[in-house]
């Protein structure tokens, strides 16, 4: 499919395929790692707390049913974080976005720092909810927008890359705080992220709005001086402002300082009729392939490990709390390594090879989790090799994910909605994706008690297989496009004759 729409609309800026591609812009390299720094405090959030419900199940006296809603309502907040992130990024912007879910992060770590009784812990961490939804959306879709296609992959996947980072300093911290006395260890744990929250909301005012915003907004001069600052050279910033003028809407011999957008839509307005009401055949498949990745990325599982890890494992066999505790660092440095290998291959191998490499990966195993620990369980936890293969399995499973399905998810989906459609497209991902990621993190205990731990791993590898046959058939590569390009990737031959048979109807 890619290549008919290439051979028909060819790139007249795209260079012959034996040269050298350009360096990646020092610049808006710099910017997308400040930006992201907002996913190494949710990362951090989700590592530490595999560890502190260990000690508040103990400290606060709470349940198993209690600890599942503590671990999940973060993400039913982020579901409406995510939704309202959308329109709030299209009326002040991508920056001051980033500015609010720290400051949210922030008041949701004081909370749950301070967390005297169980209704203010989860206070604490629905607020902090609040900001990991505005952070998903937010970041990806600025890092996509400042980023050239050619070092797209690269950026847009730096978010994912910093989560991998906080989880894997959360599972650290786990590891040396469960040293402390118990009241005083868990509530340093979560409460320690505030720091960096306060530091980030201040410095990221220093950082450049996003030129895509800007121009959609009319303010053409800034958007332009942006473009220079992040392209590698002046014709592919002015290549760059042509486009997004004409995504706009814009005409294209317009180079006023500032543009009044009369009858414009520039602040999101009317976006929810095209996105979902009255979408165009191709804005409906981009909808779809959006939608559906961010389904999958929780829906095989990937949450049960990183959240439930120490429980997992205990339940193979370990039984002593600071090696569930390294074990559990291993998966944080598996995830990490393999997802900043996956930041150099995106734009080399491509979005779709890499993902369908990773998904079939998972299916492997998560097959062979599920019968490690099934083996485990039946046994005891006496059989050696049950347990070595178990964590081996997990290990494998992480690492697949992540230099695939993870990183992917937040690329693609931030890079495939029209400009105008963008920021609250992303939005309704990130929604499903928080919508996944609760419905395992609060089922996942119970799910284990009604069909055994192997059995829901068994589960969710058949789930990958589903999902690997979606991606096969829906996702067009989208590797070297321009942001302004990848729509026609989604259109067909029939899409203009079904438009104007709409109209006239």
């Amino acid at each position: 499919m890619e290549d008919q729409v290439s051979s028909k609309n060819p790139d007249p800026a795209e260079k012959p395929t034996n040269e050298k591609p350009p360096a990646v812009n020092r610049y808006a390299l710099q910017c997308s790692i400040v930006a992201s720094i907002v996913s190494i405090i949710f990362g951090y959030d989700t590592g530490v707390m595999s560890g502190a419900m260990v000690f508040i199940e103990e400290d606060l006296k709470t349940n198993e049913v209690q600890i599942e809603v503590l671990t999940g309502i973060l993400n039913l907040c982020a579901l409406f974080g995510s939704l309202l992130a959308g329109r709030t990024s299209d009326v002040i912007g991508r920056r001051y976005t980033i500015v609010l879910a720290s400051i949210l992060f922030m008041l949701g770590s004081v909370l749950m720092g301070w967390g005297p009784s169980y209704p203010v812990l989860l206070t604490g961490r629905c607020t902090a909810g609040l900001g990991v939804g505005f952070a998903l959306m937010v970041a990806p879709v600025y890092s996509a927008e400042i980023a050239t296609a050619s070092h797209r992959g690269l950026l847009a996947s730096l978010p994912h890359l910093c989560i991998s980072i906080g989880i894997l300093l959360g599972y650290l911290v786990n590891y040396f705080f469960s040293k402390l006395p118990m009241h005083i260890g868990w509530r340093l744990m979560l409460g320690i992220a505030a720091v960096p929250s306060l530091v980030l909301a201040l410095g990221i005012l220093k950082m450049p709005e996003s030129p895509r915003w800007l121009i959609l907004q009319g303010r053409l001069g800034e958007g332009k001086r942006i473009l220079k600052l992040v392209s590698n050279s002046p014709e592919e910033a002015e290549i760059r402002f042509q486009d997004i003028k004409t995504a706009a809407g814009i005409d294209a011999k317009c180079e006023d300082e500032v543009v009044k957008m009369e009858n414009k839509k520039t602040h999101g307005e009317g976006v929810w009729k095209e996105l979902i009401l009255r979408p165009t055949p191709a804005v409906r498949r981009v909808l779809l392939t959006a939608l559906g990745i961010h389904f999958f990325q929780h829906a095989t599982g990937i949450e049960a490990v990183l959240l439930y890890g120490p429980k997992i494992f205990k339940r193979a066999g370990i039984t002593a709390k600071d090696k569930l505790f390294l074990v559990t660092i291993g998966v944080g440095i598996m995830k990490t390594t393999f997802i900043f290998t996956a930041t150099f291959l995106l734009d080399k191998v491509g979005r779709r090879k890499l993902l369908l490499t990773s998904v079939g990966g998972m299916v492997c195993a998560l097959t062979m989790l599920g019968f490690g620990l099934t083996m485990a369980q039946n046994s005891g936890g006496k059989l050696a090799w049950a347990l070595v293969l178990s964590i081996v399995s997990a290990y494998s499973f992480v690492a697949v994910f992540s230099i695939g399905l993870g990183p992917i998810t937040w690329v693609y989906s931030s890079e495939v909605f029209p400009l105008k459609l963008r920021a609250q497209g992303a939005s309704l991902g990130v929604a499903v994706n928080r919508v996944m990621n609760a419905t395992v993190s609060m089922s996942f205990l119970s799910l284990t008690r009604a069909i055994t731990t192997g059995g829901a791993f068994f589960m969710f590898a058949g789930v990958a297989v589903v999902a690997w046959n979606f991606f096969f058939f829906l996702m067009p590569e989208t590797k070297g496009k321009s942001l302004e390009e990848i729509e026609a990737l989604f259109q067909r031959d029939g899409d203009v004759k079904t438009k104007d048979e709409n109209n006239a109807a």
